[in-house]
């Protein structure tokens, strides 16, 4: 799985004109894609991992401060853009696969104690954030640095 978790004063996403999530207050925005590999377990590690990682205001983490997160599917951090103009998809795991684990994965913060926010699925969102600093990392479960 890949995150790009970026510390936020606020974020939302609309689809068809309506906000269907927001953050009530400062998070975390989690744009999540998950690869063929990917299977509950990643889901469930990456989840403790961004729980617990002290890149909040103060060297604090989400799991210190109770801040809510926002979880948006986002395939195309699987892009490969190695030959041609084309971005291509291959490492990407199909929609019926992904689905489950993203909510696996939300579900996985809950479980921590996060208010966890979510896009819809395969919808065309618009995710809108302020970020705080700006401050993003990306985390990619192959490489765990």
């Amino acid at each position: 799985m890949r995150a790009v978790v970026s510390r936020v004063l606020s974020a939302s996403v609309t689809v068809d004109g309506e906000v269907i999530s927001e953050l009530p207050r400062p998070g975390l925005l989690v744009l999540l894609g998950v690869g063929r590999g990917d299977d509950e377990s990643s889901a469930r590690a990456l989840a403790a991992k961004i729980w617990g990682l002290r890149i909040l205001e103060g060297e604090v983490s989400a799991s210190e401060t109770r801040a809510p997160i926002l979880v948006v599917s986002q395939f195309t951090l699987y892009a490969s853009t190695r030959k041609g103009r084309r971005p291509g998809w291959s490492k990407a795991a199909p929609g019926p696969v992904s689905e489950p684990l993203v909510e696996a994965f939300s579900r996985a913060l809950e479980d921590l104690g996060a208010t966890v926010g979510r896009g819809r699925f395969g919808a065309d969102m618009k995710v809108a954030s302020v970020n705080d600093g700006p401050f993003t990392i990306l985390i990619d479960t192959e490489n765990w640095e």
